[in-house]
């Protein structure tokens, strides 16, 4: 069994989802949620309260590996600088763990659930109900697109190891 932590990268919430794969590829739903950040009375502190959230996750849930998805070019560069710095806070904290980490760009990880990289929001949460047998409990948004995450890398990861391609590989394809 490995555990998977998948990570939604935000300024004001950050996404986690965490589940299981068993050796013949099924997967498990274990736990989601989303890290409130607005909370905090600036932008540098709101990264503090993701860091300090990520590792007490981290602790509770002890992943073997961990997925992440790319930043994509939003219409305002503020916006963007904001979620690269974000995402730049989860990888490092995850980084001094020494845990493995992948990364998966938003058309990588709805062409893995959905079949297609232009997939909207509500197939991406039916596909990871779908796959994790969940019941019709909607999710919240931003922890069902870490789930998501969670997901694609589970299936690279078993494509890669039958076939013997690296995940990186395996993402420059769009497999």
């Amino acid at each position: 069994m490995i555990r998977i932590l998948g990570i939604d990268p935000g300024s004001q919430r950050t996404g986690i989802g965490v589940i299981d794969v068993a050796a013949d590829g099924r997967c498990t739903y274990v736990h989601a949620q989303a890290l409130k950040l607005l909370d905090a009375e600036d932008f540098p502190s709101r990264l503090g309260l993701l860091c300090e959230g990520l590792e007490a996750l981290l602790d509770e849930w002890q992943p073997q590996q961990v997925a992440i998805e790319t930043v994509f070019m939003d219409k305002s560069a503020t916006s963007a600088l904001k979620l690269g710095h974000a995402r730049g806070a989860a990888l490092a904290t995850v980084v001094r763990r020494r845990i493995p980490i992948s990364e998966y760009p938003p058309r990588v990880i709805k062409q893995s659930l959905v079949g297609r990289g232009a997939a909207d929001k509500q197939q991406v949460q039916h596909m990871v109900r779908l796959l994790l047998n969940l019941p019709e409990v909607k999710l919240q948004a931003d922890a069902a697109d870490a789930l998501a995450v969670a997901l694609t890398h589970a299936h690279m990861s078993a494509t890669a190891a039958r076939t013997g391609l690296s995940t990186h590989l395996l993402r420059r394809r769009g497999a």
